[in-house]
């Protein structure tokens, strides 16, 4: 991931740890599917119960590590809307101090 926006430089990590409220919607989002899917999946099909875990199971492990950077897109999407960028927060053009 870059370290700020390439059209208005805003930094993306302001923090140690900024990014723990994607985790979360990661898994909020992995747990949401896996529970909805295997619901569905047992109540209009004839799929095992072991075959269902073994899909799901592997879902679950896949699926996080797919998703996890459009989690960051929602989390900095959830943490602007709440919370607006600030002046100090963007990167201004010359040498670093």
């Amino acid at each position: 991931m870059h370290e700020s926006c390439a059209a208005c430089h805003l930094i993306f990590e302001r923090e140690p740890g900024y990014f723990v409220g994607a985790i979360y919607i990661n898994y909020a989002v992995t747990t949401l599917i896996t529970i909805a899917g295997f619901l569905v999946l047992d109540a209009y099909t004839s799929i095992s119960l072991t075959a269902q875990m073994l899909g799901w199971g592997a879902f679950s492990i896949v699926f996080p590590l797919w998703f996890f950077r459009y989690s960051k897109s929602l989390w900095l999407g959830v943490d602007h809307l709440f919370s607006p960028e600030e002046l100090k927060l963007r990167v201004v053009a010359g040498p670093r101090v």
